[in-house]
């Protein structure tokens, strides 16, 4: 009688350097990427893809390529800003993609950067990932998990929206490159003790934040700054005390970007009226609907954003480690 041949287990996928791979051996993925942003959060991906393209060319892209069966099945990046490395983009392919597959990748980038010297804090906002427990994430005890929901709103019914007056506090004039001195200094100021400032540290100095309006402005990560749609409010000493950004995510859809206002200006409905000046802009510009990303938790902010039509279509969450040098 012949011997049972116990069947072999699963192969566990590989992972190999990103900067291993060509772009050209990447184009499936980023294919199937610009398709799932497009249907589940209406976002031309294509931009972000170029240049995912070009620095893999380079081979200048820190990353992670995962191989199943010798196929290339998903990829990670990550880059570093100064003291702070940012896991850039993850993504796998559906057909291998799963929750163990997913850690697998960002574990790989999170142990990565947790071992350069200079790094003492990581960053990780992924849009089309699923919530993972903080229990289920690579080093969990330096991690902190926030949860975020993204909206979409419809454009149609902007023009109902009602007009509020601040012409007696403040003048609203057109976003212009010599506003981001002043917009930095406003972007610090208005978060201070803010749940959004433990997601993302360049809220909490001046200089951070003049780092996230350039990023803003000069790279695709939240789509083609649009300054048509942006706008500052200006108080009647010169000082700037609200605004609201705006980009194109695709031909038809908007995004706001950023929209703060300075803490001795709340409650005047100075918030309310910028936004609803940006959703109009964008109407005229030829969008059809809007989206924005906003802290779970930040009720007075989805209240807003709920009045305006804004609806919540997914959730995701904002991973922080720190902590391992202390």
């Amino acid at each position: 009688m012949a011997a049972l041949i116990e069947p072999l287990p699963p192969a566990r996928p590989e992972i190999r350097d990103l900067r291993a791979f060509s772009a050209n051996q990447l184009e499936p993925l980023l294919d199937e990427e610009m398709r799932d942003w497009l249907e589940l959060l209406d976002w031309d991906f294509t931009r972000s893809a170029d240049l995912v393209r070009r620095f893999v060319d380079l081979r200048a892209l820190s990353g992670t390529a995962l191989l199943d069966e010798g196929k290339l099945a998903g990829y990670s990046y990550y880059v570093y800003e100064e003291h702070k490395g940012l896991v850039g983009d993850l993504y796998i392919s559906r057909p291998f993609r799963t929750r163990d597959r997913e850690l697998l990748l960002l574990q790989t980038a999170v142990q990565e950067m947790i071992t350069t010297p200079f790094v003492t804090r990581i960053e990780s906002q992924l849009m089309l990932s699923p919530m993972y427990p903080l229990r289920s994430l690579p080093y969990n005890e330096f991690a902190q998990a926030f949860e975020r929901d993204f909206m979409i709103a419809d454009l149609g019914s902007v023009r109902d929206l009602p007009l509020h007056g601040v012409g007696g506090l403040v003048r609203l004039d057109n976003w212009a490159d010599y506003h981001q001195e002043a917009a930095a200094v406003l972007i610090e100021e208005a978060y201070q003790g803010h749940i959004d400032s433990l997601i993302n540290d360049q809220y909490r100095t001046v200089a951070g934040a003049r780092r996230f309006l350039y990023n803003i402005v000069n790279y695709p990560g939240c789509g083609v700054f649009a300054p048509a749609a942006s706008l500052v409010a200006v108080s009647s000493v010169g000082e700037l005390a609200g605004l609201s950004l705006a980009s194109l995510v695709n031909d038809r859809t908007g995004h706001i970007t950023q929209i703060c206002v300075a803490p001795s200006f709340r409650g005047t409905g100075m918030g309310y009226e910028l936004m609803r000046r940006s959703l109009l802009r964008l109407l005229h510009a030829g969008c059809r609907r809007v989206s924005l990303t906003v802290t779970s938790s930040n009720a007075d902010a989805i209240s807003l954003y709920t009045s305006m039509g804004f609806k919540t279509v997914r959730q995701f969450h904002a991973y922080v480690w720190e902590g391992w040098r202390l």
